[in-house]
This record gives structure tokens, C-alpha cells and sequence, in this order.
């Protein structure tokens, strides 16, 4: 046997190992929405059925696009600097797929799960949103109850 054929197989077993060792190393970030707090059921929601296209760091979503000018088609906004409230608003987007109805499933969410993702969403979207002078900081905007028509 010559040692290029036993060199190939040891370079395939090695690059194996390090790209294992690469994706174990990379950490998986948490929900961080402490276990007692009223809206940890709409964190965890959130992050199974909506991290995929948003992002809200507090449910540890990363699905929106970092550069606009390479977003993919179904990157949904970041709620870390967009504002949703109130909870009412939120609540229309999830049953009728967002506000276009172009690439949001509706109803993605529905019944007592739909008010929890609403109430959480509305609590925590904006947190990062940039201030402009002129406008209501997020933070400063009424949530809202999910029984307000």
C-alpha cells in the first residue's frame, strides 16, 4: 500500500474530527426570560415557531437578516429595534401572516398560545430600537390587553 493512499483517508478522519470539534464549540445562546416570569411560555413559543425568520435576542432568535442588501426573501423583521405594540397589533400579524400576507404563515400561533406570543412580543420588541427625535420611545408606548378590540 502506498502512503498516499493511506495519507487520504488520515486527512478525511482529521478534517472529520476538526469540524466536529468546530460545531461542538459553537454555543447555543438561551431564553433570557427568567422560569417565573409570566411570559416565559411566549418566549419558548416565540423561539419554536418564530426564530426561524425574526429576531428578539430575550427568546434567543437570530432568523433576520444582519444586512438588508443580503436578506433573503422570508427574513422577517428584528424586533430588537422594531417596535410592536400594542399587543392588538401583534395579534392581527399572527392571524393574517404578518402584514403583507406575502410570506408569514397565518396563524402560525393560534388561541391561548397566539395571546401569550402576543404579550411577550409586544413586552420585549424594541428594546434596542434607535431613539429619533420626534417620536415615542417603545418603551413609552402602551402595551395593550389581548381582550381590547
Amino acid at each position: 500500500m502506498s502512503l498516499s493512499r493511506l495519507v487520504k483517508p488520515l486527512l478525511c478522519c482529521v478534517a472529520a474530527l476538526a469540524l466536529a470539534v468546530a460545531n461542538g464549540a459553537c454555543g447555543s445562546e438561551n431564553i433570557k426570560v427568567t422560569q417565573s416570569a409570566s411570559s416565559q411560555r411566549g418566549a419558548v413559543l416565540f423561539s419554536q415557531r418564530c426564530a426561524g425568520c425574526h429576531t428578539l435576542s430575550v427568546a434567543a432568535a437570530h432568523g433576520s437578516a444582519a444586512n438588508v442588501r443580503t436578506a433573503q426573501y422570508n427574513n422577517g423583521p428584528n424586533f430588537d429595534i422594531r417596535c410592536e405594540r400594542p399587543v392588538q397589533r401583534v395579534l392581527y400579524a399572527i392571524a393574517n401572516g404578518g402584514f403583507s400576507g406575502a410570506i408569514m404563515p397565518q396563524n402560525i400561533v393560534v388561541g391561548p398560545d397566539a395571546d401569550e406570543v402576543a404579550k411577550f412580543v409586544a413586552t420585549y420588541a424594541g428594546s434596542k430600537a434607535p431613539h429619533i427625535p420626534g417620536s415615542v420611545i417603545c418603551q413609552n408606548k402602551p402595551i395593550g390587553d389581548v381582550s381590547a378590540p
